[in-house]
């Protein structure tokens, strides 16, 4: 619920900082992905390797080093990067709206 705007400018930084929220959260989605793409290929090859009598250590030593893993853990990073780099731009354009607001009561 987005509150009754002052001016276009309070308006402006407000919806900026609803869009910047909406990229954060579809980072954070994307990041989501990218760990349960981790978890799970560990877990297939955990079984596999089980299947075939080698230890649940080296079946972990040996996921880790596949390029499935690496990049999820890759893309995982990325997206959490961004989702905090668009979280931090709302926060800021939020409180830029609210900055706007208080300063145009202030004039009145």
């Amino acid at each position: 619920m987005s509150p009754s705007f002052q001016n276009n400018e309070e308006r402006a930084a407000w919806e900026l900082a609803e869009f910047l929220l909406q990229q954060g959260r579809a980072m954070m989605r994307e990041a989501e992905k990218a760990m349960e793409t981790w978890r799970t290929g560990k877990e297939m090859n955990r079984q596999r390797c089980a299947r075939r009598g080698i230890s649940a250590s080296d079946a972990e030593i040996r996921w880790s080093a596949t390029a499935t893993a690496k990049n999820a853990i890759t893309n995982n990073n990325f997206h959490m990067g961004l989702a905090t780099m668009y979280y931090g731009a709302a926060t800021a354009n939020y409180a830029r709206a609210l900055y706007l607001r208080d300063d145009d009561s202030a004039r009145l």
